[in-house]
């Protein structure tokens, strides 16, 4: 028996996926599906680094607003970014305005700034499991929340340099840019679901 539950159109969905209205086109049209980019790839780790100890509809409603003060997610130009770059985030009521994850953001964007562009894609996708290793979960209990995967990406972006991701967050990423396909096995956004 699955945990998915019928949508407002009445296709069965991931149960969080309805507990705020924000979260059906998150979850329908970019939660679990690829993402590959330095930059694009940069903006998840971030985000899902901000999500830390809240909650993800926190990040997802101030999106545009993380957009727009950190110049896009363009690694380039968050590296640049000075003290009074920062000072300003921190009075920014359009993200959350943490020093340390303000910190880590600009540090992980200088680390970043000087790999090779396409290394942290390669990188990041290195650790895809294979997705015929794991059974498709049926309900919320299926879903771990780190795995022997996400430990070692942690581990392999710590030992480069990148900061506030852990286990935890290197999973949620993973989830979130389609390294691993979360969505229940009767979730109309599963991959191979009619």
């Amino acid at each position: 028996m699955s945990d998915a539950l019928p949508g407002p159109d009445g296709a069965l969905r991931c149960p969080w996926a309805l507990s705020a209205e924000d979260y059906v086109a998150y979850h329908d049209e970019e939660w679990g599906h690829p993402v590959h980019g330095d930059d694009a790839l940069y903006e998840r780790l971030c985000l899902e680094a901000f999500q830390s100890g809240l909650s993800w509809i926190t990040i997802l409603r101030r999106r545009e607003g993380f957009r727009t003060a950190f110049a896009g997610f363009r690694i380039v130009d968050v590296a640049a970014f000075t003290d009074a770059d920062k000072e300003r985030l921190l009075a920014d009521p359009g993200i959350i305005r943490n020093r340390a994850k303000i910190e880590a953001t600009v540090a992980n964007a200088r680390v970043l700034a000087g790999w090779t562009p396409g290394e942290l894609d390669e990188l990041i996708w290195s650790f895809a499991p294979d997705p015929a290793a794991r059974p498709a979960p049926k309900g919320l209990s299926d879903v771990p929340a780190v795995t022997d995967e996400s430990t070692a990406l942690s581990k392999a972006l710590k030992k480069q340099g990148i900061r506030f991701v852990g286990p935890t967050t290197a999973y949620a990423l993973m989830q979130a840019c389609g390294l691993v396909d979360d969505h229940l096995a009767d979730c109309v956004s599963r991959e191979g679901t009619p």
